[in-house]
Formats: structure tokens, C-alpha cells, sequence
């Protein structure tokens, strides 16, 4: 005869725990499956399991002798560092909940509704915009239940009206998130939440409830029309095409609600939690990932940078293409090269050295680089993005192109002619690895700068630029502002001859002066004898001419 649990103490979070793990891998792909809000990017399940996971393995450490509250502590703490999306990082506020009540002594029917009651409270405030319908609807709905429990209600019976009144509330999600009832699911978030609460119960009473299929209520057809989408939802989140996470410490209340701010103005889905011991963990879905990490920079500091592209997400599900102007040449071999390249000459440049092409003359987006390189064929794939793409999108569409029979390295190449030296040493008869060293570093000791005309007046690294003004840059960053753009050409070869170089390549854009070229070789041979310098026809906009010296 099973006896339940009157109090739970930390051993017994610590089978609950992995009880929760194991629940979630059994349901992991139908909690994917269920997975539209607020992206339809089918990971859920597996951000709850590897959040719970993270949870429960940081609980392994605090053992099994150590107090209720020292294993929910530390339940929390690792919840908040190995938090996955939206679902993730409210699951933390769960587990941190019990934490916040928790103490020395096992955790009763009084804790248990102060547990999820403070459980609510937290994931309601780490959201921006609430939404109905949601992981945190039914875990307000699964708080209200414990709490209308009689004083003296025993912990078994509180569990289990928690457990209950969640899955009665995931059975509403689709009449209260219009997505959910187009779709015809319940909420994926909920669901887990439910696994996870039933996983309690078997805790507390020796039997998990089987819920083997969740009853959908009816979805009235006039109710879905009378609802407008609401923030956040799935329907406007095709502009957000990145979801960014992050850690932050040393940071404060001010500033954490300052960043809150600053993200609700980049992006939606914005939830910011803390462990209570000075740790918070950031979560965003926008369109530039870059903007959001600085704006933890600035409130704290960052670690564990985490961020996935939704389009990419879906090109590896087989849904999404590239389409458009884009195209690809180049023949498909065993290793091939695939270079961004701007402008007509400098494609056929690299064409020409055995590259294949991927125009980036307007913005080039991650699925059309994912794209091209699996349209290579190739085992093997190098890509020289010579600065079209940020390196955390590089990093993200590396990680979508590799599986056990294609390889995908991305070479340092921030602009053309670092990405032309490069391949001026490309060998594919080498093991790959010395392939990609040599051309990386081939890359890396080019130093590179371009010359352009100022379109506007702004403020520089060098101080105030004027419209019409010649700007010479290093990298990125402006070291030369002159009246016009060939005194700005000249003191910007000065500038990177300075330091030495044998051979000084100049690729031109389709704006460039007449005679611009002529003018810059000359300059070369009169002030810095014994420096070749080789002049080709790139094309690319923007730039009058891209220089590199090696």
C-alpha cells in the first residue's frame, strides 16, 4: 500500500527532478510538435528538457542529505544559467519559486501554495507583455487551484488539484490564444508545465497521473475572428528573426529594468528572470541580435551568448528557400570555396580563382547563404564571407549546414581583398585543416581599409566629417578625413605602408573617379619605392576602392 508524502524534503526534489527529465524526453517530441507561439520553430520540448536538465544536474551536486531549500537554490541556479527560450526561462521561475519559500525544514501543503503562488507572481512579472494562453496562464491557474485548497488540505491533495487545474487550463489555451485555435493545438509551454507538476504528484503519492491525451475545448468559430492578434503573438513575429539569450551578472534592479526597456524597444517576447542570488537570464526575439547584446553589455556582464535564427530554424526543417536575385556559380568538387562577393569584377575575380559566387550587391540574407552552400554538393565547404554577414548569423548558419557527411568552415575574411588573399593560397590537394589554417592566415595579416566620400556631416573616431568629404578607413573605424578623396587615398596608403608591405592590391568600385587609380599608383612609387601594387575592376558600390596589403 502506497503512502503519500506529507512534507518533501531534498531528497525528494531531487526525484522529482529527475522524475521531471524523464517526463520531458518521453514528451519531448509532442510538445515539439505542438510548438506555434510565439514561433512556430518547434523546439519547446527540448528547451524545457534541457532546462530541467540543467536544473537537475545542478541539484545532483548539492546531493541528496543537504535540506529542501538547498536543493531548490540550487535547482533555481541551474534552471536560470541552462535556461532554452521562452518555455526555459519561465520554468526557471517555477523552480525558482520554490526556492524563494523553501528553508531548512521539507516543504509542506502551506509551502507548496506559497511555492506556486511566488512561482506565478515571478514568471508574470519577468514578462514585458503578458499574454493569455499561455505556460504562464496555466501556472496561475494551477496556483489559484492550490491556494482554494482547505487550510488543512494534506500535501497530496494540494498536488494534485494544482496538477489537475493545469491541465483543465491547457485545455482553454485555444480559445484563449488565437493562434493556438487556428492551429487546433494547446499551448506546448503548458503542456510541459503540466508533465512537470504530475511529475510531483508521483512524487508525493507513488502514482504519476497518465494524461495520454489533453481534451481540446471547443474553439467557438465567431471567437477566433473577434480576437485581434496580441503582442507578441506569432502573427507579427516574422520581423523578429532571431531569438537571443544571454546571462547577466554584476548588475542591479535600475539597470536590469532599464535593459527590460531598451529590448521591449528592439524586439518582443522579452523575459528577463533572476536566480535571487545576482544572476539574471535575458531572453529576446528581434531583428538585430547585435543591437540586443549590447544593450546587456550596458546593464551588466554578459556570458553565455546564446542566439538561433528562426529562418534558419526552419530552412533545416526543410520549409524555408532562398529566392530572388541571388545566384550561385561554381563548379561542385569534393572541397569547394563559396565567397560573398559585391560587384561584377570582383565576382568574376573570384570566379576566376575557382570560388563560387554568392552576390551580396543587396543585403544577403543567412537562409540564402545556407542555401548556397548546400547547393555546392561538396563534403567540404570554406566560406569566405569577407564581411557581408555578422559573425554570430556565420556562427548560427555553420551550425544549420553541418551534419555527418558535409563540413562547413568559415575563414576570417572581413572584406574582398582579404577574402582574395585567401584564396590566392587555397590548395585543395591539402588536408583541410591546412587549407583553412593557411587561408586564415592568409586573411588575418592582410591589413585592409577603403576609401570613400562622406554622404552626410557626422562624427568620427578623427573627429566632424563634412558632406563631400574624403574618408579613409582601417578596418572599419575612420583614421583619415581630408577635402577630397584623393588626398584621403594618399595619406590612407600612407597610413597602412607605414608599418611595411610588399604588395599594396587596389579593387575598385563602380564610383570611382577617372584617373582615381592612376593617381594612387603613382603616389606609391614616388613615396614608398619596391611595393608592387596591383589594380583590378571590383564593381562593388558604396567604396570607392577597397585596399589590401600583404
Amino acid at each position: 500500500m502506497l503512502i503519500a508524502l506529507d512534507r518533501v524534503d531534498g531528497e525528494a526534489l531531487l526525484r522529482w527532478s529527475r522524475l521531471c527529465v524523464d517526463g520531458l524526453v518521453a514528451r519531448c517530441e509532442e510538445i515539439n510538435s505542438l510548438n506555434v507561439f510565439p514561433v512556430p520553430d518547434s523546439d519547446t520540448g527540448t528547451n524545457l528538457l534541457f532546462t530541467m536538465r540543467a536544473a537537475a544536474e545542478g541539484a545532483e551536486v548539492a546531493g541528496p542529505a543537504a535540506s529542501a531549500g538547498a536543493v531548490a537554490a540550487a535547482l533555481a541556479r541551474g534552471a536560470v544559467a541552462g535556461a532554452r527560450g521562452n518555455s526555459g526561462v519561465i520554468l526557471s521561475q517555477v523552480l525558482r519559486g520554490i526556492a524563494e519559500v523553501a528553508s531548512d525544514e521539507p516543504l509542506d501543503a502551506r509551502l507548496l501554495r506559497g511555492a506556486l503562488n511566488e512561482a506565478a507572481v515571478l514568471a508574470t512579472e519577468a514578462i514585458s507583455i503578458p499574454v493569455e494562453g499561455t505556460i504562464v496562464t496555466v501556472l496561475r491557474h494551477a496556483a489559484a487551484a492550490a491556494d482554494a485548497c482547505p487550510p488543512d488540505a494534506a500535501l497530496s491533495l494540494v498536488a494534485a488539484e494544482a496538477a489537475d487545474a493545469a491541465a483543465e487550463a491547457l485545455a482553454r489555451t485555444p480559445s484563449q490564444l488565437p493562434v493556438l485555435g487556428a492551429a487546433g493545438v494547446v499551448d506546448a509551454g503548458g503542456l510541459g508545465l503540466v508533465v512537470i507538476l504530475d511529475a510531483l504528484v508521483g512524487v508525493i503519492t507513488g502514482v504519476t497521473p497518465e494524461r495520454q491525451v489533453i481534451v481540446v475545448a471547443p474553439v467557438p468559430p465567431t471567437s477566433q475572428a473577434a480576437v485581434a492578434p496580441q503582442p507578441g503573438c506569432a502573427d507579427d513575429a516574422g520581423d523578429q528573426d532571431y531569438e537571443v539569450m544571454y546571462l547577466l551578472s554584476g548588475s542591479d534592479a535600475p539597470r536590469v529594468n532599464a535593459l527590460r526597456s531598451r529590448l521591449d524597444e528592439l524586439g518582443d517576447s522579452v523575459i528577463i528572470v533572476g536566480d535571487g542570488v545576482g544572476s539574471w537570464s535575458v531572453h529576446v526575439h528581434c531583428s538585430d541580435p547585435g543591437l540586443a547584446v549590447e544593450a546587456g553589455i550596458a546593464a551588466g556582464r554578459t556570458h553565455d551568448i546564446r542566439i538561433a535564427c528562426f529562418a534558419l530554424d526552419k530552412a533545416r526543417a526543410g520549409v524555408g528557400s532562398a529566392s530572388g536575385a541571388t545566384t550561385v556559380a561554381g563548379r561542385a568538387t569534393d572541397r569547394g570555396v563559396l565567397a560573398i562577393v559585391a560587384g561584377d569584377g570582383a565576382a568574376d575575380l573570384f570566379a576566376g580563382e575557382g570560388a563560387a559566387v554568392l552576390r551580396c550587391d543587396d543585403p544577403v540574407t543567412p537562409v540564402q547563404l545556407l542555401d548556397a552552400i548546400r547547393a555546392l554538393g561538396c563534403g567540404e565547404v570554406l566560406v569566405l564571407p569577407n564581411g557581408a554577414l555578422s559573425a554570430p548569423e556565420l556562427v548560427t548558419i555553420g551550425v544549420a549546414a553541418r551534419d555527418e557527411s558535409h563540413e562547413v568552415l568559415l575563414l576570417p575574411s572581413s572584406s574582398m581583398v582579404q577574402g582574395l588573399a585567401a584564396l590566392a593560397v587555397h590548395d585543395p590537394g591539402r588536408a583541410a585543416v591546412d587549407d583553412v589554417f593557411a587561408m586564415s592566415e592568409a586573411a588575418a595579416t592582410t591589413r585592409w581599409g577603403s576609401l570613400r566620400v562622406a554622404g552626410e556631416r557626422s562624427l568620427t573616431l578623427m573627429g566632424t566629417c563634412e558632406a563631400g568629404d574624403g574618408l579613409g578607413l582601417i578596418g572599419r573605424e575612420v583614421v583619415v578625413i581630408a577635402p577630397d578623396a584623393a588626398e584621403a587615398g594618399r595619406r590612407l596608403i600612407d597610413q597602412v605602408l607605414g608599418v611595411g608591405g610588399e604588395l599594396l592590391t587596389l579593387l575598385l568600385g563602380a564610383e570611382v573617379p577617372d584617373g582615381l587609380a592612376d593617381l594612387l599608383s603613382a603616389h606609391v612609387t614616388a613615396h614608398h619605392p619596391g611595393i608592387e601594387v596591383l589594380i583590378y575592376e571590383g564593381g562593388q558600390s558604396g567604396d570607392l576602392l577597397q585596399l589590401g596589403v600583404e
